[in-house]
């Protein structure tokens, strides 16, 4: 990039970056409604006799929902835009939460993970399509990182503050704290989120800089083009390739996510407090190099004029390569042991995630960002849906979370294969023509 440009860039007015904070903050919070589950594990066993696999299930409950919407969400989203779609998420987590604070049943608390599946079904997707609206391509990945990074510190900083909630208050306060701050939310997201067109403060001068691209004519022409077929994007080999890589991503994420302080109190036979505050490690380990790594350094090189493509698929095949690192845990015999190599692993495959929620909008067209996106969550929320239950059913047949961590390096291996394969080199795919032309 030239000195007179970065010049330019430097005099651009920054409203853009407002939106990017309102994104980081809502991921942060429905974050603190995901972990909530994993921190109260031994809670719910001593109020409704929950075992490992039932547990696994209920871990998933949220899932199940969450990735039946997300096709439906992709088209919705197309059509009403990420304000009015988001807005109707958000307070429906927001309650969901509040429902299993008060819920007397196992099977209100399975009710209420089922819902809040629905709320949140629109969060990332909306957000990589506001990503692509709000922000020109250079700058992306660090855009996209700010509400990806926000995943991974939520589970370090909301974990240990869930914990001491509900240690000293009890589960059903844990959860009631996380719909207050999840309403609080709601509020806020409808007063800020405006589309670029909307926005009367946002200055022409921005409005430019959101609108550059490095395209060609042609590029411009197939990115406003109309939008294609579901079924046209389901069957594109870069759709299919990020979907599957990102895939494997998730299993490790959600393995982790809902397993991890159960992991460092059962096979290291730390206390329960004590798992809490461990657990945190990894998590900031896996949000700096989200922000740092997956975001700030790869639109820095992109900015100084190295090739785009090559720059996103370095870090996204990379960082899902030091995912294997989670087979390092299984030999581990202290925490010190086992928060390094976990750290090791989340930290590649935090890095790779900005990269990986940025692609919808490099790939396709942007009539068709909230149909990819809503594909690719898809395929993140069936790993999703599979990491609990079968770290669940694999803990209690072995003892042990050596299978468990196996199975996911296998699924890691198969996802960089398909980034190499399938996805190949990160530019948009071709418009659908008719024959005949």
């Amino acid at each position: 990039m030239a000195i007179p440009e970065l010049e330019s860039r430097a005099r651009v007015p920054r409203r853009r970056w407002r939106i990017a904070w309102l994104l980081g903050v809502g991921v942060l919070i429905n974050y603190f409604d995901r972990v909530n589950l994993s921190v109260s594990h031994q809670s719910l066993f001593a109020a409704f006799g929950v075992s490992d696999i039932v547990f696994g299930y209920l871990s998933s409950a949220y899932n199940i929902t969450y990735c039946l919407c997300q096709i439906p969400i992709g088209v919705v989203l197309d059509k009403l835009g990420v304000k009015r779609v988001q807005r109707v998420g958000t307070f429906l987590w927001s309650m969901a939460s509040f429902g299993g604070a008060i819920t007397p049943t196992l099977s209100g608390l399975f009710a209420s993970r089922f819902l809040l599946g629905v709320g949140e079904a629109p969060t990332f997707p909306a957000n990589a399509k506001a990503v692509g609206r709000w922000f020109p391509p250079r700058e992306r990945c660090f855009a996209t990182s700010f509400f990806d990074s926000a995943s991974k510190l939520a589970s370090a900083i909301g974990v240990p503050i869930i914990g001491i909630v509900l240690v000293r208050a009890g589960w059903r306060w844990s959860f009631a704290t996380t719909g207050v701050i999840s309403f609080l939310y709601f509020l806020l997201f409808w007063r800020i989120y405006k589309e670029p067109t909307e926005d009367s403060e946002l200055t022409p001068a921005e409005q430019r800089w959101i609108d550059e691209t490095d395209e060609s004519a042609e590029d411009i022409e197939l990115a406003n083009a109309p939008s294609s077929p579901l079924v046209h994007l389901l069957v594109q080999p870069k759709v299919l390739g990020l979907s599957i890589g990102f895939g494997s991503y998730n299993y490790v994420f959600y393995l982790l996510l809902t397993w991890l302080p159960s992991y460092l109190s059962y096979a290291l036979h730390i206390n329960l407090l004590d798992s809490f505050l461990y657990t945190s490690v990894p998590w900031f380990v896996g949000f700096v190099a989200d922000l740092f790594i997956g975001g700030w350094l790869v639109d820095y090189l992109i900015q100084r004029g190295f090739n785009s493509s090559m720059v996103r698929r370095i870090v996204l095949i990379g960082g899902t390569a030091f995912g294997l690192g989670i087979l390092g845990a299984v030999h581990a015999h202290t925490a010190a042991h086992a928060l390094l190599w976990i750290s090791v692993s989340l930290g590649g495959l935090s890095a790779a995630a900005p990269v990986g929620w940025s692609v919808p909008s490099l790939i396709a067209r942007r009539n068709d960002v909230g149909k990819v996106g809503g594909i690719l969550n898809f395929s993140n929320q069936v790993s999703g849906i599979a990491a609990p239950i079968a770290t669940g059913y694999l803990v209690s047949a072995f003892h042990s979370y050596a299978w468990a961590f196996g199975v996911s390096a296998i699924y890691l291996v198969i996802g960089i294969t398909s980034y190499i394969v399938l996805l190949g080199k990160i530019e948009q795919m071709p418009r659908n023509r008719p024959a005949s032309a």
